[in-house]
């Protein structure tokens, strides 16, 4: 394929890839405000958060071996309908219940995007090719993530539309992504096998992960981390899933199949992967919280100050992807992402309430420019190691270890903050003499910084601070596993063929196979 027939046929792709950024972005500084509105806890600010993350978590390796049996256009159109349904019902809410409903349903939308959007590029790109394309997901991701927040932020703080048009605003997206795809990608019918899905595998996994997704995000909060409830939901956990590794093993069709974890960069990279999510989106999700309520600032002031991070992250993918496609040469940037990744969070543990922004941009810039350099060429090294026939189940595999460990991050960090905040609260209101419940409705709520006195408004701003610094702290020991991991990852150089056409080697090679051994 030519240079504009790709970026054609990636057109549709983008815009399905901007809406699932959207869906997890546009709410970020929309969400103290929703969780207000809707008289919710500080656990239901995490779980609006979770609850996304858990249902693309799960739901990504089934979306990855589909792609390997049906058509991949069709699933992306599909996924995309689900979360149109998904925003309707968030943007219709009236309560914390539904709106986390409605979130599952936008992350089984956002887990088939997010599958089958890199599925779909390594199809119609070779990797040595891929890097240069890099630039326009980097660029897609930025514009999401950087547009997001500051338009939630604008429409929450406009009175005549107000947070619920934070889920509203990605439908019209949704629908220009499902007829870009209808009218630009196309891709050539391949002959599939008899396709067997593994409904049994499927349940367990999703059942299995679900449990102990559940169990990360409530322990410590709704029950004690030593309780039966513990017990309970990690015992069904891990039986589920030692009964998936028991039925994935020995089906014809395994949603995850096994043996490619014999392969050492799949590994490799599929645990550096979870670790990035946990030190990643486990450490930035709050930094929104962090500057509305620690900071003082409006949620669209909020938004603009994300702008280093992405700017380093768009930047760092940019230049890394040009320079690996032009050179063939992609570990050391995989290992210079890693160091400068860890740096980031460091320096971002050191954060307060009295940080200055010049500052804060700037180990938020760092941080950017480490995720930048490494997040996408991991999914690079892992597509360029295995058989095409096996790239939807590799690359699912790898955003799938990606979106728990942003799940288990989110929900574990989520607890630690919530405990921190009112630990530190009850300090500064007990040493100012204030009794309990001045801070404005109890320890397990959001406080709205508007009605609150100036001593207890200090004291909230000084607990928050102090919190989200300690969740980079716990952060910057995952992303150091990450640099450990990447280390041992073997260069190889990268393949000058794409997908389709390594599949349709692979078939003719398969045919003369057995016609040799018919032959004989």
């Amino acid at each position: 394929m030519t240079n504009r027939q790709i970026l054609q046929a990636m057109s549709g792709l983008m815009a399905g890839m901007f809406v699932a950024i959207l869906a997890g972005t546009v709410v970020a500084n929309a969400l103290p405000t929703i969780i207000a509105d809707l008289e919710a806890s500080q656990s239901s600010y995490t779980w609006v958060v979770t609850a996304e993350l858990l249902a693309m978590t799960a739901t990504v390796p089934l979306w990855g071996k589909l792609s390997d049996l049906f058509d991949k256009k069709l699933l992306l159109q599909l996924s995309l309908g689900m979360f149109v349904v998904g925003s309707l019902l968030a943007g219709f809410s009236h309560d914390v219940e539904l709106l986390i409903l409605s979130r599952v349903l936008q992350g089984i939308g956002a887990g088939g995007l997010t599958a089958l959007a890199q599925v779909v590029m390594a199809a119609i790109i070779p990797p040595r090719r891929l890097g240069k394309y890099a630039g326009v997901f980097g660029a897609v991701f930025a514009i999401g993530t950087v547009a997001g927040p500051l338009v939630g932020g604008v429409l929450v703080d406009t009175s005549w539309l107000g947070w619920r048009w934070c889920f509203f605003i990605g439908v019209p997206f949704a629908l220009l992504a499902i007829a870009l795809l209808q009218r630009t990608l196309r891709l050539p019918a391949v002959a599939r096998r008899e396709a067997k899905i593994d409904f049994l595998g499927a349940f367990l996994i999703v059942a299995g992960v679900c449990a102990l997704l559940i169990w990360v995000t409530l322990a410590g909060n709704e029950f004690d981390w030593a309780s039966w409830q513990t017990a309970a939901l990690t015992g069904a956990g891990v039986l589920l899933l030692v009964a998936a590794v028991f039925v994935e093993a020995r089906t014809a069709e395994p949603v995850i199949p096994l043996g490619i974890f014999r392969n050492r960069t799949v590994t490799l990279t599929t645990v550096a992967s979870l670790l990035v999510g946990v030190a990643m989106f486990g450490g930035t999700v709050f930094l929104s919280q962090y500057f509305q309520v620690s900071l003082g600032k409006s949620p669209t002031v909020a938004g603009l100050m994300s702008l280093p991070m992405i700017l380093g992250l768009l930047v760092s993918s940019t230049v890394a992807g040009q320079v690996i496609s032009k050179t063939g040469v992609w570990k050391r940037y995989l290992v210079a992402g890693a160091v400068i990744m860890t740096v980031g969070l460091g320096l971002l543990s050191t954060i307060d309430a009295d940080t200055s922004f010049t500052l804060l941009s700037a180990y938020m810039a760092v941080l950017g420019i480490g995720v930048g350099m490494l997040m996408q060429n991991l999914v690079l090294a892992a597509q360029n190691d295995v058989p095409a026939s096996e790239l939807g189940a590799a690359t699912s595999v790898l955003s799938f270890f990606r979106s728990m460990g942003g799940t288990i991050g989110t929900s574990v960090l989520g607890a630690i903050l919530a405990n921190r905040v009112a630990s530190e609260m009850t300090k500064g209101l007990d040493a100012a003499g204030i009794p309990a419940g001045g801070d404005g409705g109890g320890e397990n709520s959001v406080p709205d910084m508007s009605t609150l006195p100036e001593p207890v408004r200090q004291i909230v701003e000084h607990a928050y601070g102090v919190a989200t610094a300690d969740l980079f702290l716990i952060a910057t020991p995952c992303a150091l596993l990450a640099l450990l991991t990447v280390v041992f990852i073997k260069e190889k150089p990268l393949k000058t063929t794409s997908g389709m056409e390594r599949l349709a080697e692979e078939a003719a090679t398969a045919t003369e196979t057995d016609k040799t051994v018919v032959g004989s």
